[in-house]
């Protein structure tokens, strides 16, 4: 295993603001990668590790200084309609972590890797995860994260993204999941307009972090950008944590389409106002590439890793 950074990601949160990385399916894609099937980039851990690695790599070599793992979309339960059973979903699991590490060590610097805990709408592959209500209770998405989570820790991240959550109850069934193998985490939702996808107030959804130690940011990602700074400035005022912010490019998903619409509103020189708003984990998600990414971290002051 190549080793991790030297010190954890929450010293370098207190000391400035750290640059994730961007939209890993984008950068696949532009590799030429075809992302069709219902795993969605998970597929590659099995069956393109290469193409992983180097899409990593591309964000390493524009300034991200933590990344973010291909297990999105990555479930037993979508491993094992593939024909693959636990045990070499647990190994792919783990090599999504190995995979970032090496990219990682590629320079002399802190980087840090943050394992994907998408939601379960995710691994529906139905565009669920920008509704939530899935009809489940906590206990039973509990259930469903526990085998994920499990797997992931044991692979060694420096965090865990519990990422892209639309609502509440599955924000809660996360952190009492996540809260048992004693990593940090972050906690983001996806909104809109101010509330979770589900439409709860977001106070209320961030509120869900305070009295969790191991959480070290709360915020958005794959969301408009123009709806990150408030919701950042809540974040902090709600639970006094840092802030993570990582929107989309500002173009929007079609679901029923499968295809993206609409113009691009992600500009680094935003980077400036969530910073103030109490950002502290700053990057991109869907159709943020490494070329914004190196403008992003061009931009402001220096950044907490150095």
């Amino acid at each position: 295993m190549t080793p991790g950074p030297g010190r954890p990601l929450a010293a370098a949160l207190a000391e400035g603001t750290v640059l994730l990385d961007g939209g890993l399916s984008n950068q696949l894609e532009a590799q030429g990668c075809d992302l069709s099937d219902a795993l969605w980039s998970a597929r590659l851990l099995a069956d393109g590790p290469g193409q992983i690695e180097a899409a990593h790599t591309a964000y390493v070599r524009a300034g991200a200084q933590v990344l973010i793992t291909a297990s999105y979309q990555a479930s037993h339960e979508g491993f094992e309609r593939r024909g693959i059973g636990r045990d070499e979903a647990a190994a792919l699991f783990a090599r999504s972590v190995e995979l970032a590490r090496r990219a990682a060590g590629t320079v002399e610097r802190d980087v840090w890797v943050a394992a994907s805990v998408g939601p379960y709408g995710a691994v529906t592959a139905d565009g669920a995860e920008y509704r939530g209500r899935y009809g489940l209770t906590v206990r039973e998405l509990e259930r469903f994260h526990r085998p994920r989570i499990e797997a992931l820790a044991a692979a060694g991240p420096d965090a865990l993204a519990l990422e892209t959550v639309p609502d509440m109850d599955e924000a809660r069934a996360l952190l009492r999941v996540a809260g048992e193998y004693g990593l940090p985490v972050w906690l983001s939702y996806t909104v809109a307009g101010g509330r979770t996808r589900a439409g709860q107030p977001l106070d209320e959804a961030f509120a869900l972090a305070r009295g969790h130690d191991e959480v070290i940011a709360v915020g958005v990602n794959c969301c408009d950008p123009a709806d990150a700074e408030a919701a950042a400035r809540t974040a902090v005022r709600t639970t006094g944590k840092p802030a993570v912010v990582y929107p989309n490019s500002g173009e929007h998903w079609d679901a029923a389409s499968g295809a993206w619409s609409g113009a691009a509103t992600f500009t680094p020189a935003r980077r400036a106002a969530w910073e103030e708003a109490g950002a502290r984990l700053v990057g991109g998600c869907c159709r943020v590439g490494p070329a914004t990414i190196a403008e992003l971290a061009g931009v402001g002051g220096g950044l907490g890793a150095g």
